[in-house]
């Protein structure tokens, strides 16, 4: 790999991150405080309840990233499924601001060269391309989960994070003249 296709591979994995985030941070203004802690179901997860996994993971995994093993001796993954009665929505997004900067922050110090690093996660050695994969596909599956369960509680108010139906031919015709 040369120094410009590692840094190529950062800044692409940086800009999916931000995708990521994005999409979920829009999936969550949609809802309610009432639905955003709503669990569907008695085996399902709430939007908090995904939303503080996620938060958890990311700042497990990328806290001193490349010297400390992912999974930090403090993070009790148990309770980040778990919602206490006086958590607030507020303080759920909060922590998902803290995660998401922790790993922008790490992922931004990175360097071409340490592509070649290795990194433990439960004390499993990756690649730091494989870390970073890892994460991405974690987060994507996640970020599925919120918006799927926002749009089925935002209901007619929801608004596409995406493609409207009905609309691909045009979206398609847009961005062909975009890229003119």
């Amino acid at each position: 790999m040369t120094d410009a296709f590692r840094a190529a591979f950062l800044a692409q994995s940086a800009d999916d991150f931000r995708q990521l985030k994005n999409h979920a941070d829009r999936a969550f203004t949609q809802v309610t405080e009432e639905q955003f802690f709503a669990t569907p179901g008695p085996e399902c997860n709430s939007l908090a309840v995904i939303n503080r996994h996620i938060s958890g993971n990311l700042l497990s995994r990328w806290r001193d990233f490349l010297t400390a093993d992912g999974e930090k001796p403090d993070r009790h993954r148990d309770t980040e499924f778990e919602v206490p009665e006086t958590l607030t929505r507020e303080a759920v997004m909060v922590r998902w601001e803290e995660g998401w900067r922790c790993l922008f922050d790490e992922l931004g110090r990175l360097t071409p060269a340490d592509l070649d690093r290795q990194v433990t996660i439960r004390g499993e050695p990756h690649s730091v391309v494989q870390a970073i994969h890892r994460q991405l596909t974690h987060n994507a599956s996640h970020v599925g989960q919120i918006v799927y369960l926002a749009k089925l509680l935002a209901g007619d108010g929801w608004k596409t994070l995406s493609v409207p139906r009905g609309k691909s031919e045009e979206f398609n015709r847009q961005m062909k003249e975009k890229y003119r």
